[in-house]
């Protein structure tokens, strides 16, 4: 798709002109001077109709340079003054609490809600109770003389959505903050290419090689189709390879500095995920002192996370709170989190002498289903399984994770189901 900017001719040989876009500081190609109207002048800006493609920006239509208005030769422009208003830009209405006074025409002839007129003798002859709505007395506590309750400064509704009142939706609290988005690093990477590798690169930011690749097979079709020369897609490839490195060390940089403008508002996660790309990415002077800065972060989070979880299991272990203790022990903060042996021994104990026979046997299965997703899991010896048909059937299937199961129901003791292994990722060959 072709757009139109200003260009500037920076230089002239022969039938052949190089222009540059206008304020630029590097030439962008070279045209056909045929195609400025009136032959080409060095130093003259031009409005030119441009086709990006991925080596290269082709002018396909010059324009003259725009000139005075016919309606406006001394290029004067009319200021238009805007008077200074008097009060505030917008102005608030609060409706009044209650259903308000009536409407006119409630009684003459209107039914409240837009009904329409009511039927004619349809209601008039009917008598008036006693004590109707204007006689009879308020109840005690309604609406216009209930007490008002503390923290029942509520203020005004806003647009019937509940803003203002505790629990409404503009109250709600938000979530933790993700990293901001910068593009400071990435702005001054493509800052330094030249024309050609401009749009490689800018493929690479949008999503790597596989980005580049797509974009090349569908420049070429367009080509081929409209009878035009392709592009050779390995000398493409070749380019993107060499910016690859850089590439993703500008996006790295750009992550990383949103992460440290996050600051504490940031999410463990996230910020671990910054601090792991880290290994994925050729490194220079300032990404490491970017690196440091997150790291030094990160600890602090983590050794904040490991003192409340080790708060919160020890309270476990002294209030005999055996299910919380297994779930704590089963999600620690993070992977390098260890139960220390003096715990882990308490939390066994515990956790083998409630798994007896008499035990009841929702919390025998609700104890043993815990059991199995901790680290100390083959230390634990039930002292007996309930008569239940499901409880049974459950200590068989975890009978090679907890081996006491297997001796208690007279089973071989099976072996300890494989660790998982990952996926080896072959790294690519280089090329020489």
């Amino acid at each position: 798709m072709s757009r139109r900017i200003e260009i500037e001719i920076t230089s002239l040989n022969g039938d052949v002109a190089t222009w540059r876009a206008a304020g630029a500081k590097l030439p962008k190609g070279t045209l056909a001077a045929s195609l400025i109207p009136g032959g080409p002048v060095v130093g003259a800006v031009y409005r030119a109709d441009i086709e990006q493609f991925m080596e290269r920006m082709e002018v396909t239509a010059v324009l003259p340079p725009k000139t005075a208005s016919p309606l406006d030769p001394r290029n004067e422009r009319v200021a238009l003054i805007v008077a200074d208003t008097k009060g505030p830009d917008v102005t608030v209405t609060y409706a009044p609490k209650g259903r308000g006074p009536r409407r006119d025409g409630d009684r003459d002839g209107a039914r409240p809600g837009g009904r329409g007129p009511k039927r004619e003798g349809a209601s008039s002859d009917r008598p008036k109770r006693e004590g109707g709505p204007a006689e009879r007395p308020k109840r005690e506590g309604g609406p216009s003389e209930r007490p008002k309750r503390d923290g029942d400064d509520r203020g005004p509704k806003r647009d019937g959505r509940g803003a203002g009142r505790p629990g409404g939706r503009s109250e709600r609290p938000s979530g933790p903050a993700t990293p901001p988005l910068t593009t400071i690093h990435r702005n001054a990477f493509l800052a330094t290419l030249s024309p050609e590798q401009l749009p490689v690169a800018e493929q690479l930011l949008r999503g790597g090689m596989p980005s580049v690749r797509s974009a090349v097979a569908e420049q070429n079709k367009k080509a081929t189709e409209q009878g035009r020369p392709t592009i050779d897609a390995a000398t493409i490839e070749r380019i993107a390879e060499d910016l690859l490195t850089k590439t993703n060390l500008a996006m790295w940089k750009d992550r990383a500095a949103g992460a440290l403008g996050a600051g504490k508002e940031l999410r463990l996660r996230d910020l671990r995920a910054v601090v792991t790309s880290a290994k994925t990415v050729s490194l220079d002077d300032e990404a490491r002192a970017q690196l440091k800065e997150l790291q030094t972060s990160l600890n602090a989070k983590l050794d904040v996370l490991r003192t409340q979880w080790v708060e919160k299991l020890d309270g476990a272990v002294a209030s005999s709170n055996i299910a919380e203790a297994l779930r704590l022990v089963a999600r620690p903060p993070d992977m390098s989190t260890r139960v220390s042996a003096e715990t882990a021994v308490k939390v066994t104990s515990m956790v083998s002498e409630a798994l007896h026979a008499a035990q009841d046997v929702a919390v025998w299965m609700e104890l043993v289903t815990l059991a199995v997703e901790t680290s100390i899991r083959r230390n634990i010896k039930p002292l007996g399984i309930p008569a239940d048909e499901a409880a049974k059937a459950l200590a068989i299937k975890n009978a090679g994770a907890i081996p006491e199961l297997a001796k208690l129901l007279g089973m071989k003791v099976p072996p300890p189901p494989p660790p998982t292994k990952a996926p080896v990722r072959r790294s690519p060959a280089r090329r020489g």
